[in-house]
């Protein structure tokens, strides 16, 4: 009876344990970057409807599973996918963790291709919601659907971001070009102007980015320089069996297309100027001043993209990117140009114009090594050439005026400007990322070196120009030639070097805790000189009888020498070659200044999970600067050469917090303090005058170092679905003795930079949604809608006066708004991408605005220079055809607005220019109509 007892017991026992489901749980992770968790990837077990997706974190779980032998599906778009056998036992939890490999495949006419997951929006989306700061990203792919071409049209579409209109200056919640930072890859880019502190992002063009982000908020592994926010772009990469796309395209400027175009002569078609290595005194005596048909104003674009791995045996890998292209464009202006402060000093009303002609060449190559999984080594190398050749007529009508002109103060003032600006930029950077145990290491180390030329500027100024109208030979226009620089050459360089590089050490204390330690550093270097060549005109009233052919009088037959007594004019340079005359021969450089920045950090902070829904990451930042600047300028008289120096050091505290609401929404906070350093141009006494700004820098603003920024943010996230987003943001800044451009109230108008008041305040709210309308059986997006809008409300105290040991400003009023600051900021695009079969088009609305900003604060009695609010509509439609071929169709600037700066005045808003801007106001810049071929093999 016991054996049938004990028999019976064993045989209920495994009936029940045969009843009792099974469970399959694990992670997948990224094999091509270094095991990072995989989110939503498909676990299918194969021939059932019966799966999962991973979470954020890679993790799966299917539970309730019969007993049994079962085959796994994994897969993940542009991945391997991989069938693993599982055996589910009874009451237990089988466990699979799976690397993914990326992969490029064909299954009949059906093409999958390789896509890195950090270029769409989806991926994009999930690394704005685990990131442990605030920061928004946008992709390769976004960038293609909404037709960007550049990385700075990429940022402009983000939430609180503005690009202004004719400049590169980037606006971020309100805050300009000298509070931002740009990195690439994590790595410091040097600025390719003179007058900025960031590079113009125009440069790059959208063939290089895989995406762009912007982190708002502080972080300490960030330069304490930090203030509107970061600017990272990180470079294209590829992982995969190889590819190769080509494209070309062509398209016109409204304005531009009915035009006879002119550009420099000496200039190339594809952006180069060839006599750099020249004597600028021998340029002028061997090359003429008249521009040269620039040809057909059609824009043309091609260029081409090509990767290839090769996997070794032992597991290790090399991968290989490159990509090159070549774009220009042609661009006319026609509008106004007036020098006003207190009084108009010239105006040219409608009668002002200009041809532009830009080049755009990048080239970027890349070698990724992975080791194995836990280590990798990679090199980037960019090389950027751009150019702009701008041919300026201004009084074209004969209604130019000017107060000063000698003839006729009231007609017929008229100015020629040819230039033609060139900066080639060379990006070297050697990144690695290591791993073992609980230790991670990433660094990496750049070399920058940014050569920005302005060679051989001309200008002419004429009087009574009306008589070249009148079509009467007897009456003709003549030189204007109040100063010997009046009719002049202009030689302008700029080098920059830079060295930079981080490392950072990551160990995981445990599940709950990591702790980050890491350094970065720069030493920059700034060398600037130019050199003005005049021509002095020996006789009053020589008349001009051909405004097209300057030539024929600049000539070396015409030059006054010992040998040539009969001559029209002279050549004259400010600072002569010692032991000769400034007369007819070569010069010293007119202007010169060295600047040199260094900056050293180490930092600490630490990621502390507490509970399943709270993150902390708080952290401290040691900052040690040296700032020098030397320089030798013709417009301070006896305090025009000297040295200044200054050197400090910072404490930069942070705190950032992140609770998770659930799985899908996100509550964060951040708090940390930041600087604010003067930049080379803000402080290099140096003017650099236009046709009607003059702007130049104040070294009186090293006296107090840096400024203090305090900065709050709260943020609100919803992830609502894997492509679907609310974010609801607020945030406020305090700036210690911020920094301004302010117009002088005096007879030159020049603008420089000041430290006016005592503290600035910036408050705003931003609100960002990303909705799809109508998606498709397998959940695919047709029609979708995006959003994202900002307020702000700022406020900066002004002193009465300002008494500096190089300039003094005063002001009238005590309050004014921050320099730079929309109060109000606008993105929006619709979407809708149908299929039908292999043809895939893709047509997207994009709009953006921006309300009134300040350009540049008015001093005295002067009002404020006035960015008129600008919105502007685009139109993409892309079609793709059997997923290798593309015919693409844009229509940009579709609602043509006019771009125009006003100065508040008593008698009512005056029209002028700004120094950020064209040389041309109040002006339409016509639609961009372009057409783009694009076949992958």
């Amino acid at each position: 009876m016991k054996y049938l007892l004990l028999n019976l017991i064993i045989f209920t026992s495994f009936l029940a344990h045969a009843n009792n489901p099974g469970s399959l749980v694990g992670k997948l992770t990224d094999k091509e970057y270094n095991n990072e968790p995989l989110p939503y990837a498909n676990v299918i077990i194969k021939g059932s409807t019966k799966g999962t997706t991973t979470d954020m974190d890679g993790l799966y779980s299917i539970d309730n599973l019969e007993p049994g032998t079962y085959t796994i599906v994994f897969s993940f778009v542009g991945y391997q996918t991989q069938e693993i056998e599982a055996n589910i036992i009874a009451g237990k939890v089988t466990e699979i963790n799976l690397p993914m490999a990326i992969s490029a495949a064909s299954l009949d006419e059906v093409i999958i291709t390789t896509t890195i997951k950090r270029e769409s929006e989806i991926a994009l989306l999930l690394d704005q919601k685990k990131a442990v700061e605030i920061k928004q990203s946008i992709g390769a792919e976004e960038l293609s659907r909404k037709g960007v071409s550049n990385a700075a049209g990429a940022v402009a579409k983000i939430s609180g971001v503005s690009k202004q209109e004719g400049s590169s200056n980037v606006y971020v919640r309100g805050l300009g070009d000298r509070y931002l930072n740009t990195t690439l890859n994590g790595l410091s880019l040097p600025s390719n102007d003179v007058n900025k502190k960031n590079i113009n992002l125009d440069l790059f063009s959208s063939d290089i980015i895989e995406n762009i982000s912007i982190s708002k908020a502080y972080s300490t592994k960030f330069y304490g320089d930090f203030s509107a926010g970061n600017v990272n772009i990180n470079s294209k990469d590829y992982t995969g069996n190889g590819f190769l796309d080509v494209f070309t395209g062509t398209g016109f400027n409204t304005n531009a297309i009915s035009q006879d175009f002119v550009r420099s002569e000496g200039t190339g078609y594809f952006g180069y100027y060839g006599r750099n290595d020249h004597n600028p005194f021998a340029v002028v005596l061997s090359h003429g001043i008249d521009p040269v048909s620039a040809g057909t104003p059609i824009n043309v674009s091609y260029g081409a993209s090509a990767g290839k791995s090769i996997h070794f045996k032992d597991g290790s890998r090399i991968s290989f990117f490159a990509t090159a292209a070549f774009e220009n464009g042609f661009e006319y202006r026609q509008g106004t140009t007036r020098d006003f402060t207190l009084t108009e000093k010239k105006a040219f009303v409608d009668s002002a114009e200009e041809y532009e002609y830009g080049t755009t060449t990048t080239a970027m190559a890349s070698i990724n090594y992975k080791i194995d999984n836990s280590n990798t080594i990679k090199y980037n190398s960019v090389f950027i050439n751009n150019s702009s050749d701008v041919v300026g007529y201004f009084g074209t009508n004969g209604n130019g005026r000017n107060r000063d002109a000698i003839q006729n103060t009231d007609e017929g003032f008229y100015q020629m400007n040819v230039q033609f600006d060139q900066t080639k930029m060379f990006v070297n950077q050697l990144l690695g990322t290591h791993k073992s145990g609980k230790i991670e290491v990433d660094w990496g180390f750049g070399y920058n070196y940014v050569n920005a030329d302005q060679p051989d500027r001309k200008r002419i100024s004429l009087e009574n120009y009306h008589f070249a109208l009148d079509n009467n030979p007897a009456t003709n226009p003549i030189f204007y030639s109040n100063v010997d620089y009046d009719n002049q050459r202009y030689f302008q360089k700029i080098t920059d070097d830079e060295y930079n590089g981080n490392i950072n050490f990551a160990y995981d204390v445990s599940e709950k805790a990591k702790l980050n330690i890491g350094y970065n550093g720069k030493s920059k270097t700034r060398d600037f000189n130019n050199i003005r060549y005049g021509y002095d005109i020996l006789q009053g009233n020589t008349p001009v009888t051909d405004v097209h052919n300057f030539n024929s009088i600049f000539s070396l037959s015409n030059l006054q020498t010992n040998q040539n007594t009969d001559g029209i004019y002279e050549i004259k340079v400010i600072k002569p070659t010692p032991g000769y005359s400034n007369t007819n021969s070569s010069g010293l450089s007119e202007n010169t200044y060295q600047g040199r920045l260094d900056v050293y950090a180490g930092y600490i902070n630490a990621e502390l999970k507490v509970g399943d829904n709270w993150l902390f990451v708080p952290g401290v930042r040691f900052e040690s600067f040296e700032q020098y600047i030397a320089f030798d300028v013709i417009n301070l008289g006896l305090k025009g050469i000297d040295n200044i120096i200054t050197k400090d050091n910072l404490f930069l505290p942070s705190l950032n917090v992140k609770y998770s609401i659930n799985e899908d929404q996100n509550l964060r906070f951040s708090a940390s303090q930041t600087a604010s350093l003067p930049e080379f141009k803000e402080v290099a006494p140096f003017v650099y005058e236009d046709i009607s700004t003059r702007v130049g820098g104040n070294p009186d603003l090293l006296e107090k170092g840096f400024s203090k920024i305090y900065n709050v943010d709260f943020k609100y996230d919803w992830f609502f679905s894997n492509s679907e987003i609310l974010s609801l943001g607020t945030f406020a800044k305090i700036i210690k003795n911020p920094i301004n451009l302010v117009v002088g109230a005096d007879a030159t108008g020049t603008q420089r930079y000041f430290r006016t008041g005592d503290k600035a305040t910036v408050y705003g709210f931003e609100v960002e949604v990303r909705k799809n309308i109508i998606t498709d059986e397998n959940d695919n997006t047709n029609l979708s809608v995006g959003l994202n809008a900002t307020y702000m409300h700022t406020s900066q105290d002004l002193y009465s006066r300002i008494d500096g040991e190089f300039y003094d400003v005063s002001f009238n009023k005590t309050k004014e708004n921050l320099q730079g600051a929309s109060p109000f900021l606008l993105n929006a695009d619709i979407s809708y991408s149908p299929t039908f079969k292999n043809y895939k088009p893709v047509a997207n609305l994009v709009f953006s605005y921006f309300s009134d900003r300040i350009d540049a604060l008015g001093s005295g009695q002067l009002g404020n220079v006035i960015e008129k609010g600008l919105p502007t509509l685009d139109f993409i439609w892309k079609n793709s055809f059997k997923n290798n071929f593309e015919v693409n169709l844009s229509v940009m600037n579709l609602l043509n607005p006019t771009v125009k700066y006003i100065r508040e005045t008593t008698l009512g808003d005056i029209v002028v220019n700004s120094s950020n801007g064209k040389g041309v106001t109040d002006y339409k810049r016509g639609m961009d109509v372009g057409l783009q071929l694009k076949y992958s093999f």
